[in-house]
């Protein structure tokens, strides 16, 4: 192994679960097409994943062996790396309140970044760019109340309400009932108008 190959995954190591390396943030530890190379090397090797072009990941070591980084971290990662806003999709956000107990058989999240997909090992990450209104209130159970209704679609998007009424607090209500209702559909639009007559 080269001598910048082990420092690239001297450099990984102390990263937090999840943070993508790419080239350009190595820099520091030698010219960008020796770097290219690397890691490129590495992950031949099994030492780093290659989680899509020019992103790459840090295997996690435990007892058990090695394993990928968990989703949610990469995507916490991907957030920060990019300055991004990042949050489970719709069906997901509906899992995390307990409106459903199908889990979704992909991980999807929505992004204020460009649509792309992250390898990692056998399982595939999926960022969908949304519309701004999507984003809202973040990963808050306000913005997963949010687009829990919103992926109701038009016709459920009242049981969905009725029953957040319930397991929500009351915070929690007043801070979905205030969020700016400019680009949402109308009908979308017209329940969170109706929390906040309900609040």
């Amino acid at each position: 192994m080269t001598s910048l190959s082990q420092k690239i995954l001297t450099h990984a190591a102390k990263l937090p679960e999840g943070a993508p390396l790419v080239a350009s943030e190595l820099l520091h530890l030698g010219n960008r097409a020796a770097i290219d190379q690397s890691l490129s090397r590495l992950a031949k090797r099994g030492q780093l994943i290659r989680g899509s072009r020019g992103v790459y990941l840090c295997p996690v070591t435990s007892r058990f062996g090695a394993r990928p980084p968990e989703p949610a971290k990469v995507a916490e990662a991907i957030a920060r790396l990019g300055g991004e806003v990042v949050v489970p999709n719709e069906a997901a956000s509906a899992n995390a309140l307990g409106l459903t107990t199908q889990v979704p058989m992909r991980q999807t999240y929505l992004t204020s970044g460009k649509s792309r997909r992250v390898q990692l090992g056998k399982q595939v990450l999926e960022f969908k760019h949304a519309p701004a209104w999507k984003l809202r209130l973040a990963n808050r159970p306000a913005g997963q109340a949010l687009r829990a209704i919103a992926g109701a679609g038009p016709k459920n998007a009242h049981v969905v309400a009725r029953e957040l009424r319930r397991r929500l607090s009351k915070a929690e209500l007043v801070e979905l009932a205030g969020a700016s209702t400019h680009y949402m559909p109308t009908w979308l639009a017209k329940e969170l108008r109706g929390l906040r007559a309900h609040g």
